[in-house]
């Protein structure tokens, strides 16, 4: 996992590259205080930026490597290491096994709960790729239809 080294925080990165304005960020800030839940997903849902950007920042932020599913080829049998109800529940989606490290594709690579929890379910070391909120539920949907 990268080394978890913040140079500057999501919102900063944001305002910075002129995804956002200082506006839009003290807005966004207000109403996680008042509201709670993640700065990238309150941008997104006051319409401020797209996941891609949020994805972006987050991976120039922690170093975390993305990967957009929406063509990616499953393999069923990596799949059925990761149950239904844990994808759902930490948005994280099962991509490959090599040796004793399996891949996943998740919105929120700062779950250390998450990375931890699959970890000793599938009992193999977790190397993260950052993908959209939508991506990885879109994937989660698709893989664990009925």
């Amino acid at each position: 996992m990268p080394e978890k080294k913040i140079v500057e925080r999501l919102g900063e990165i944001l305002v910075h590259g002129g995804v956002i304005t200082e506006q839009h960020l003290l807005r966004a800030l207000d109403f996680q205080r008042r509201e709670g839940g993640l700065l990238g997903e309150i941008l997104v849902k006051l319409g401020y930026v797209n996941e891609r950007e949020i994805v972006q920042a987050l991976t120039a932020q922690y170093g975390f490597p993305y990967l957009p599913l929406e063509d990616y080829y499953f393999n069923k049998e990596v799949v059925k290491l990761v149950p239904e109800n844990v994808a759902r529940q930490y948005s994280i989606v099962p991509l490959d096994v090599i040796g004793d490290i399996l891949t996943v594709a998740m919105s929120n690579p700062l779950n250390d709960r998450a990375i931890e929890d699959v970890e000793m379910m599938a009992k193999k070391k977790v190397k993260v790729f950052i993908s959209t909120v939508t991506s990885v539920h879109e994937a989660i949907n698709r893989l664990y239809k009925a």
